[in-house]
C-alpha cells in the first residue's frame, strides 16, 4: 500500500454516479476530483469537482481512475477511451448494449495489462450473497441441485430514465438492466451453462425492449437453473433458491436504496432423513448494506497492491453478457426479431 492519493473522474452524475462519489470519497487513498454529465456546463464547479459537458473535456484532466456511470450505448466507448488514456476504469453494468461492446474493450484491455478494469456487479457483494457463496464453497450443505430465481419491478422506466426502454441506446430491456445481476450470481454459485431454453416478451409494456424473460438452463454438470426476470411484477421482488444435497439457501430481497424489495435475508434449512420435509432452518436478515463500500475499497487494493481483478473481471463481465444473449437467442423469434449476434468473436476467445 502506497500513500499516493487516487485522482478520480466521474463520466455520467446522475444517481450512480453521485452515489460512487460518495463512496470514494470516504477511501482514504481516493478523491474524486472531476466529472462529466450532459447537463454541465464545460469549466463550472459543482460539490467541489471540476465539471465537463463530454467525457473528452473529462479525460484531459489529470486523473488516475475513471469510473463510467453512463447509459449502456456509451459505457463500452468510454471505458476504451480511459484505458487509452492510461486509467484504471470502474464500469458500470451492463458492460455495454451487447456481446461487441464489450469485446472490443477487452481487446483494448489485453493492450494494457498494466491497467485494472473492473465491472459494477454489486450484488456479489451483499453480505446475503457472499454468505450463501461461502456455504456453497464449504460443501457443508453437499452439491448444488438446481436454482430458481425471480428477479422483478413494476416498470422499466425509472426516476425519469427513457433511454432504457430505447433499444438503440439500452441494447436490452429488463433482463439486461435487472437480471443480469441474477445470471451473474447463477453463475457464480452453479458455473456456466451450457444449454439454455427461453421465451421473451414485450407485450405489457409495449417498448422496444423485453418487460418478461423466461429462461430453462442447464450446466454441463447438470444443475438447473429457473429464471423469470419481469418488469410487470408489480410489487418489487428479488428471490432466489439454490437447492443443494444436504439443504437449501434461500436470498429473499435485497438491500437498495428504495427499501422497494423488502428485508434482504438469507434462510438455511438443513435436511435429514427424518424431517419429513419440514427441516431445521435458520434465517438471518441484513440491516446494513455495505456492498458499495466493499466493491470500491476491493478496487482500490487492486490498484495500490496490484492485485487481480476477480469479481467483476472482464472475463466474468463477458461470460455474464454472453449467458444473457444465450437466453435472447434461445428464443428463436425473438432473435430473428432483432437480428441478435450471440457468439463471442473468435480472437476473444
Amino acid at each position: 500500500m502506497t500513500d499516493k492519493k487516487l485522482k478520480v473522474g466521474i463520466a455520467g452524475y446522475g444517481i450512480v454516479g453521485k452515489k460512487r462519489k460518495a463512496i470514494i470519497d470516504l477511501h482514504p487513498s481516493m478523491k474524486t476530483v472531476a466529472a462529466c454529465d450532459q447537463l454541465f456546463k464545460n469549466g463550472e464547479e459543482k460539490e467541489g469537482l471540476k465539471c465537463f459537458s463530454n467525457y473528452e473535456g473529462l479525460l484531459k484532466e489529470d486523473l488516475d481512475v475513471l469510473f463510467v456511470c453512463i447509459t449502456n450505448d456509451m459505457a463500452a466507448e468510454i471505458t476504451t477511451a480511459g484505458l487509452k488514456k492510461g486509467l484504471h476504469v470502474f464500469c458500470e453494468k451492463p458492460p455495454g448494449r451487447n456481446i461487441e461492446d464489450i469485446a472490443g474493450v477487452i481487446r483494448c484491455s489485453k493492450q494494457n495489462p498494466q491497467l485494472k478494469l473492473k465491472y459494477g456487479f454489486n450484488h456479489r457483494y451483499h453480505d446475503s450473497v457472499r454468505e450463501a457463496l461461502q456455504i456453497i464453497q464449504s460443501k457443508e450443505l453437499g452439491e448444488v441441485i438446481n436454482l430458481r430465481g425471480v428477479y422483478g419491478k413494476s416498470k422499466i422506466l425509472t426516476f425519469g430514465s427513457e433511454w432504457r426502454t430505447q433499444r438503440q441506446i439500452s441494447g436490452g430491456g429488463i433482463l439486461l438492466d435487472q437480471g443480469i445481476h441474477m445470471v451473474d450470481m447463477m453463475r457464480l454459485f452453479a458455473g456456466d451453462f451450457s444449454e439454455v431454453h427461453s421465451f421473451l416478451s414485450n407485450s405489457y409494456w409495449n417498448h422496444d425492449v423485453e418487460d418478461n424473460a423466461y429462461a430453462l438452463m442447464r450446466t454441463k454438470t447438470g444443475v438447473v437453473a429457473m429464471l423469470h426476470s419481469s418488469a410487470t411484477q408489480w410489487r418489487h421482488r428479488f428471490n432466489l433458491e439454490i437447492a443443494l444435497t444436504k439443504g437449501l439457501i434461500v436470498l429473499s430481497g435485497i438491500l437498495s436504496g428504495t427499501k422497494s424489495y423488502g428485508a434482504e435475508t438469507i434462510t438455511v434449512a438443513y435436511a435429514s432423513e427424518d424431517d419429513r420435509g419440514d427441516p431445521l432452518e435458520k434465517t438471518v436478515r441484513y440491516n446494513v448494506d455495505n456492498s458499495w463500500r466493499d466493491e470500491i475499497n476491493e478496487f482500490a487494493a487492486n490498484i495500490l497492491e496490484d492485485k487481480p481483478i476477480v469479481n467483476g473481471s472482464a472475463i466474468e463481465a463477458l461470460k455474464t453478457m454472453e449467458m444473457v444473449y444465450k437466453i435472447y437467442c434461445a428464443d428463436p423469434e425473438w432473435k430473428k426479431k432483432y437480428n441478435l449476434q450471440c457468439e463471442i468473436p473468435k480472437d476473444i476467445l
